[in-house]
């Protein structure tokens, strides 16, 4: 099995008596509502798939990550940082310990390390380092430039899991001690990940099953977590794969999970955290597609693939490069421009602001971009909320 990245596992979920006493106390610790992107977060040091990082980042680790991708001497390419407000910030001293919460909820324990504040100035050097851009229209960015820029680093202990996405059924949220159990009990060395915040359509099956010729299995691995709210809904997506491994897949040779992780939108930078990520649930292949983790046009087509090229060597989990695959009417068959001699005008290839106009209109997207069945689950999705 491939190793934890760093080589180090973290697993800092509290049970029994030691949870107990914590939430049977819970009046005498100072607490702080998060968001939902960082109840992603915490749930994500705590459960392993950021190992080596068991804390939130302090101000050195937080600049050095940015302008180096580095954190304490282990390749890493997105600072994991805790805003907190104004209040707590004065009242918080080090070594004390605050319980975090989620719409009122005791998600975990902090243990204080270090308090410190990011100018504005500051942030945008962070922004341009990360996003490559300070433009507030980008939605890592505006996100980011809007949140408080007062921060606490430390450890954090899980108390309870954060709340589940309504209609993911629980089994589907899997730790990565988890993941890599089920790997073995499968007897699969090589495996590949496939990364979506988007329904599965025929292009991403065409991908993920050449992927699959040169594994054992294919791990699905969609993320569920903080997403832009014009992101089709977890719920639906994940009905999308389930009925596409049901009628299309070879059963015994994929998994299905979900990563309850946010999203950045942060293109190159995102693509090296979500190997990492994938490598610590057991992966060793990654499908680095057409404009991983990107958003409008802040991104080159292929610009995350050319940059995570450069950190091969310290990644051990290996990318698996694709171009953008298409339905090619002459061919008659799902094809990229590596296999494919004719020209555009034979290609089906649809952006997903067409789809999504296609199904408000109660449109079904054709055979030839995505199953029949799929584009009945997006369609009843749209009527829904139209």
């Amino acid at each position: 099995m491939i190793s934890f990245h760093g080589g180090k596992y973290v697993y800092q979920v509290l049970e029994g008596e030691e949870r107990e006493k914590i939430l049977n106390n819970i009046k005498n610790f100072l607490s702080l509502e998060i968001s939902k992107r960082k109840a992603c977060d915490i749930e994500l040091i705590c459960n392993g798939a950021f190992s080596p990082l068991d804390h939130f980042m302090n101000k050195d680790e937080i600049m050095d990550v940015a302008f180096n991708l580095n954190l304490n001497g282990i390749l890493w390419s997105i600072p994991i940082m805790l805003p907190v407000n104004k209040d707590i910030f004065e009242k918080a001293q080090e070594k004390d310990k605050i319980i975090l919460k989620h719409e009122n909820v005791p998600l975990a324990l902090l243990e204080i390390e270090d308090k410190f504040t990011l100018n504005e100035n500051e942030k945008e050097k962070i922004a341009e380092a990360v996003y490559k851009t300070t433009s507030l229209d980008h939605p890592g960015v505006k996100e980011f430039m809007s949140e408080s820029s007062y921060y606490l680093s430390g450890k954090v202990y899980l108390l309870n899991r954060p709340k589940r996405e309504e209609g993911i059924k629980d089994f589907y949220y899997l730790d990565p001690k988890n993941t890599r159990r089920e790997f073995e009990k499968r007897g699969w060395k090589r495996i590949v990940a496939f990364q979506t915040r988007n329904p599965i359509h025929r292009a991403h099956e065409y991908i993920t099953k050449c992927a699959l010729e040169i594994v054992d299995g294919l791990f699905i691995h969609p993320l569920v977590g903080h997403t832009k709210k014009d992101d089709i809904p977890a719920s639906v997506r994940m009905k999308c794969y389930e009925v596409l491994i049901e009628n299309y897949y070879n059963k015994k040779r994929v998994f299905l999970s979900v990563l309850p992780a946010a999203m950045h939108y942060a293109g190159p930078r995102e693509a090296l955290h979500h190997m990492i990520m994938r490598k610590n649930y057991g992966a060793t292949h990654m499908i680095i597609g057409r404009d991983h983790a990107g958003v409008g046009s802040f991104y080159g087509t292929y610009e995350a693939q050319e940059f995570v090229k450069k950190y091969i060597d310290k990644l051990e989990i290996e990318p698996l490069f694709f171009e953008h695959a298409f339905y090619c009417k002459k061919c008659e068959g799902m094809a990229t421009t590596k296999t494919c001699p004719h020209p555009e005008r034979d290609r089906v290839i649809l952006s997903g602001t067409k789809v999504r106009a296609m199904l408000r209109q109660g449109i079904k997207p054709p055979k030839e971009f995505t199953r029949e069945e799929v584009a009945g689950i997006l369609i009843e999705w749209a009527r829904s909320v139209s």
